[in-house]
């Protein structure tokens, strides 16, 4: 889409989204996705004066007032705040300040941005005369009758004794939202979305009343009329003299440095307030410096809203690229307009899997949602529709794989599409580059860029090549001298003596992961015991389960599984040994053994040791578990055991105990 086309969009689509904001109070998509579009938007009408539009919603404050309440003008009118997104952004806002401030002083004060709805009170000699919303910041409702009735709302104050006039901040705690949502939930009545919606919602109530019931609170922050402090500061203590409540979560900053400081604090520290807020108020402390500076069209020059990293963003969809994994998988991901989500800049999400895209109806061009799963990786959660949406073509998933040509089957049960072609250099790559990585043989020197140039020149077209490399074979590889070529041919050396379960992961079948490997290994001994068995013995074992089963079944009787399992035990592999009967009368008779953590033996020796000498090996501790022998970073099956009273033995304290029980018997 051409940035004149995106432009378009996104006006019409920003819109319609202030209008559900600002009119309705009904708001279908978080903040942080309507202030990524804003930015977006911004940003290409930088680029593109020639499209200019008085209309746009760039310079527009909000949406007009409608509904039963009568309106009310704002002189002078309520106008927004321009955001920062960073530390850079605010340094460019200071740096702005400074510019225009010539020699005057400049420091801040920063207070919570609370999410809730901006109100306008009027009091005449003490007495609450007017209560108004925001409205599009010219004009907004009179809801005073509402307002009277929310305890918060002092209906008279220590004031002057004319006209004086407040903004502030009405806003329902998480507490009362809570409560409200569990009563709606009760009551079979549609729960809001959060704290913002549930304000405004109980604020435009045509019974006041239940205004009265929802637990609205109110914050003051600026004197519009009937008072001049100097500085914020003098401001907010004046208001809290008068009887009207005002945060006590404030910030006095000297330099922007300071303000920054206190913002990375706060976004941490935020979790714990009892209401709801996604970033800083940032403000010229000096009020006769913020009258001279002025505003634009739709914000003051003198202060800022700082923005928390989103932990959600929109942005456009450009296209969808599949890859092929190692266990032939055919992953989506989203080629996105870059968007900055949580302090970094994404260009690519994650889609999951076909149905994902077909349950979501996301659709090339379309404005997606994007967040970070464990704030590490991205992924599309969902589509903000327009009418444009409906236009686009739906998305085709690909039949065949992308790399190979191959058939791409869905199995029965599986949400992922599979390349089913053993041959597919899309599969080998990934499975190589699995082979060595940390958890699986841990092989030295093994990284993408050496898997890409063992590949180029056809030195390994199955994973057991690997291990039939020279160090000759490797030293002769551009940017590989005599160290490197020695330091790969030593780790694939040394993969040779992995354990069992580690060789068992590195396969890399579907679904088995290091648990099941695991649990694999401890039930069964080797990897050959493990290829023998059928479906249902496999899915016996406690942990493993049909899905795993079916998955092991395949892999070590479809050829491929049991070529590669015979190759290894030729290259001298460990594949495991079979596990020893329990002898009868053994020097552990009786005891019921669970292994647990790291142990300098491989696990699979510790436990034909305590078979050896009588013991009854499993997995899982249980009320009938009588010894629990933990190696390091022992975690849920130690706390386990402790609970329930289990004897608990170092690696050290079971093999004194082998010896001395060896010696009495």
């Amino acid at each position: 889409m051409a940035d004149e086309e995106r432009i378009l969009t996104l006006r019409a689509l920003l819109a319609r989204l202030s209008e559900e904001y600002h009119v309705h109070d009904a708001p279908t998509v978080p903040d942080a996705d309507y202030d990524a579009l804003m930015r977006e938007l911004e940003e290409l009408e930088a680029r593109h004066p020639e499209v200019d539009d008085p209309s746009s919603p760039t310079r527009r404050v909000g949406g007009r007032p409608t509904g039963p309440f009568s309106s009310v003008a704002h002189e002078p009118p309520l106008l927004s705040l321009q955001n920062a997104m960073d530390a850079q952004d605010l340094r460019e806002f200071d740096r702005r300040i400074r510019r225009d401030a010539a020699e005057a002083d400049v420091a801040y004060v920063v207070e919570p941005k609370i999410d809730g709805l901006t109100v306008v009170l009027r009091y005449r000699g003490g007495r609450l005369e007017l209560g108004a919303t925001r409205g599009d910041g010219s004009v907004g409702e009179d809801v005073t009758e509402n307002l009277r009735q929310v305890a918060a709302v002092p209906r008279t104050i220590d004031a002057p004794s004319g006209l004086f006039e407040v903004r502030g901040e009405v806003y329902m705690p998480w507490p009362a939202f809570e409560a409200l949502n569990a009563h709606r939930l009760a009551q079979g009545e549609p729960v809001f979305a959060n704290p913002r919606n549930a304000a405004a919602g109980s604020l435009r109530q045509t019974d006041a009343r239940i205004t009265g019931e929802r637990g609205l609170e109110l914050f003051c922050y600026e004197v519009r009329r009937g008072a001049e402090p100097q500085t914020q500061s003098e401001a907010l203590a004046f208001l809290g003299r008068c009887g009207l409540p005002v945060n006590p979560l404030r910030f006095h900053c000297a330099t922007i440095d300071e303000v920054i400081a206190e913002a990375e604090h706060f976004a941490g520290a935020r979790a714990g307030l009892p209401y709801a807020t996604d970033g800083l108020v940032v403000k010229l402390e000096d009020l006769r410096l913020t009258a001279r500076l002025g505003a634009t069209q739709k914000a003051p020059r003198a202060a800022i809203a700082f923005k928390f990293p989103a932990e959600e963003a929109a942005t456009e969809l450009l296209g969808i690229e599949v890859q092929v994994g190692r266990t032939g998988a055919l992953t989506p991901t989203a080629l996105l307009r870059p968007v900055r989500l949580a302090g970094t800049t994404v260009q690519r999400a994650s889609l999951h899997n076909e149905e994902i895209i077909a349950q979501r109806d996301i659709r090339i061009g379309d404005t997606v949602r994007v967040r970070k799963a464990g704030e590490i990786i991205p992924e599309v959660i969902g589509v903000i529709t327009d009418d444009a949406h409906f236009l686009r073509a739906p998305y085709a998933f690909p039949q065949t794989c992308p790399v190979c040509g191959g058939e791409a089957v869905r199995r029965e049960g599986e949400a992922a599409r599979r390349c089913v072609n053993p041959a597919c250099p899309a599969q080998l790559r990934e499975w190589l580059i699995h082979i060595g990585g940390r958890a699986a043989l841990d092989i030295d020197g093994l990284g993408p860029r050496t898997v890409d140039l063992l590949l180029e020149r056809g030195l390994v077209t199955q994973p057991e090549d690997l291990f039939r490399l020279r160090e000759e074979d490797l030293a002769g590889l551009p940017r590989f001298g005599e160290k490197s070529a020695a330091k790969l041919a030593a780790g694939l050396r040394a993969a040779r003596g992995r354990s069992a379960p580690r060789i068992l992961f590195a396969l890399g079948v579907p679904h088995v992961g290091e648990r099941a490997a695991e649990l694999l290994c401890e039930r069964f001994g080797s990897l050959p015991a493990i290829a023998r068995q059928g479906e249902e013995e496999l899915a016996q074992v406690p942990g493993i389960g049909a899905v795993i089963a079916s998955s092991l079944y395949r892999f070590f009787h479809g050829g491929v599984g049991e070529r590669l399992l015979a190759s290894l035990g030729q290259l001298g592999f460990s594949l495991g040994a079979e596990p020893q009967p329990e002898v009868s009368g053994g020097a552990l008779a009786g005891e019921v053994v669970v292994f647990t953590g790291t142990l300098s033996m491989p696990r699979h020796a510790a436990q034909e040791l305590a078979r050896a000498s009588g013991a009854r090996v499993e997995s899982d501790v249980t009320r009938r578990t009588t010894m629990v022998v933990a190696g390091e970073g022992a975690g849920s099956k130690l706390a386990r055991a402790e609970s329930l009273g289990v004897r608990l033995l170092t690696e050290a304290e079971f093999g004194v105990l082998l010896a001395t029980a060896r010696e009495r018997n």
